[in-house]
Formats: C-alpha cells, structure tokens, sequence
C-alpha cells in the first residue's frame, strides 16, 4: 500500500501544478525526490554521544543511520581524522512519503510557539533545509530515556528547477510555511 502522501500527490497535487503552471510534459511536473536527515555530534562529548544520537536517529526515520567522521584534522577544534562527528539517513519513496506525513502532522506542531518555518530557506536550486532545535518533538522518542537534547538539520530536495516551484509543490503538500 503506498503512503498516503504519495497519493495526496498523484491524485490532487501534480494535476493542480500542470494546470497552474501549464506544464508540457508530465515529467516537468515538480516532485520530492528525497529527504536527508542530518545529526552532527560534537567530537568532543563522551564516545556514547554518536551511539546515542544514532538510536534517536533510527527511532525517528526508522532507517539505521550512517556514521559521518571527520576527513582532516583541525587543531584549533581538537578533531583528529576519521573520527565520528555524526549521522545521516536519506529517505526515499515510501520511507520518505511517511517520514514527511509524520514531520508536518505531529512534530512540527509540537514545537513551542510554532507560526511555520521561514520561506527564506531555499538554496536557488528547490531544495529545503531548516533545522530542529530538538529531538523530542517526535513522538517516536520517549523523554525518560535521552541523556542529551540534540537537534538536527533536514532538507527536502526536490526536482524543481526555482524556488517558486518548490514552494508551491511543499505548500499544496501541506508544508506549514510562516506568512511573510
């Protein structure tokens, strides 16, 4: 069974976007290819921090995250090369679907004083990046059990060539975005 974005998006969102934006081709139609999840872990916390933020990571995307470490050493932030310094997970398909389901309808409005994420945070090119004070705005987490708050960084990357395509595709998803 696919996800029930994946639907939203078949049945309602690409027709709506054809038409406003009078595409020749199906292809043109702008889509979410992948979701990436990054947690970056200070090398300088205690050797469980990775492992710890790794469980967090998996508890929320559902997906084993991979270890990140360091190519160079830099002196001046006492990092030495190859060690860990955090984890990612890239979502795609039906786990990328989910995850955005769960992101727009439960966590992002447990955060404190939510009014919707800045549409300022497009790089040029359709894709989205902002980043989460905290982990334990999914419900995946239980709070008795973390040691640390951490936060994260996700971005949507799209195959939208603008931003305003990109923003017209994540609003008709559901995206709460802050009015200007």
């Amino acid at each position: 069974m696919k996800a029930r974005l994946y639907e939203k998006y078949r049945n309602d969102v690409a027709p709506a976007l054809r038409q406003k934006r009078s595409y020749q081709n199906v292809h043109q139609i702008p889509r979410i290819e992948k979701i990436v999840v990054n947690m970056g872990v200070s090398a300088s916390l205690e050797k469980g921090a990775i492992d710890d933020a790794s469980k967090d990571l998996s508890l929320i995307t559902g997906r084993k995250p991979a270890i990140s470490k360091s190519r160079h050493s830099i002196a001046n932030f006492k990092l030495r090369e190859n060690v860990p310094i955090g984890c990612r997970v890239t979502l795609r398909k039906d786990a990328m679907y989910e995850f955005f389901d769960r992101l727009v309808a439960t966590a992002l409005p447990r955060i404190r004083d939510f009014r919707g994420l800045s549409p300022r945070k497009f790089d040029g090119r359709g894709n989205y990046t902002f980043g989460i004070a905290d982990q334990t705005i999914f419900p995946e987490i239980e709070l008795d059990k973390i040691k640390r708050n951490q936060g994260m960084d996700v971005t949507i990357v799209t195959s939208a060539t603008t931003n305003e395509e990109a923003m017209d595709l994540l609003k008709m998803m559901g995206f709460p975005f802050a009015d200007k």
